[in-house]
């Protein structure tokens, strides 16, 4: 049997012209706001598919409370079972890559005539300065951000949009963002998703609070 994976690493003919998206991520539980972001880029920005890129292990996240990866791969097929245009992958294990950049680079070294976008939240973009080697990645890869609430004006403020002011392309422009040339980036507004993954983790928890709190004792 295939590992998982191992269909899209080899450099498949089909790929050659195709318009793929990539959303990276730990997917810890993956949710609807992550099928929210890869439906609309289908959409806005042409996409022929989005490839979900569930991560062994985020750098920047510590490693207590990460479910596996064999479970976060099987939540992320589960929500993505109605949409065959997403496909879920663990590349980065397959790959052995680690970093955002490393994988990019990767998979433009195997697929040269697909044309690849980076898909991420406004919450990524406030914070990609700490990201490895982040500015190789916007000029390597267009990339869309995609409005995230309480995150938009910080990461349109953040150092990454400032950066890269003078590379990012009219918002009605996305379906031209696959064959720009990096640098090129566009921000996508539209419908905001409040869900994120650390709010479903936490819900549960929450509950349990609120059911063993002790009653407040009345006023007399």
């Amino acid at each position: 049997m295939p590992q998982h994976g191992a269909d899209i690493v080899r450099p498949l003919p089909r790929l050659t012209d195709r318009r793929i998206g990539l959303l990276g991520g730990s997917f810890n539980p993956a949710h609807e706001g992550h099928v929210h972001i890869s439906l609309e880029a289908l959409k806005r920005l042409g996409l022929d598919e989005v490839w979900w890129l569930v991560s062994p292990q985020n750098p920047l996240k510590a490693a207590n409370g990460m479910a596996s990866l064999a479970d976060r791969m099987n939540s992320a097929r589960a929500i993505t079972a109605p949409h065959p245009r997403l496909r879920v992958t663990d590349l980065e294990r397959a790959l052995g890559t680690r970093y955002t950049i490393d994988t990019v680079r990767a998979l433009r070294q195997r697929h040269p005539h697909a044309r690849f976008v980076w898909l991420m939240g406004a919450d990524n973009l406030a914070q990609i300065d700490r990201w490895h080697a982040w500015q190789q990645i916007f000029h390597l890869v267009p990339v869309a951000v995609w409005a995230r609430p309480s995150y938009c004006f910080r990461a349109l403020a953040a150092k990454a949009a400032r950066r890269f002011a003078g590379a990012r392309l009219q918002e009605n422009a996305g379906r031209l963002l696959p064959a720009t040339d990096p640098p090129a980036w566009v921000f996508v507004h539209g419908r905001l998703n409040p869900l994120s993954a650390t709010l479903i983790r936490t819900a549960p928890e929450a509950a349990r609070r609120r059911r063993t709190k002790p009653a407040a004792a009345k006023g007399r």
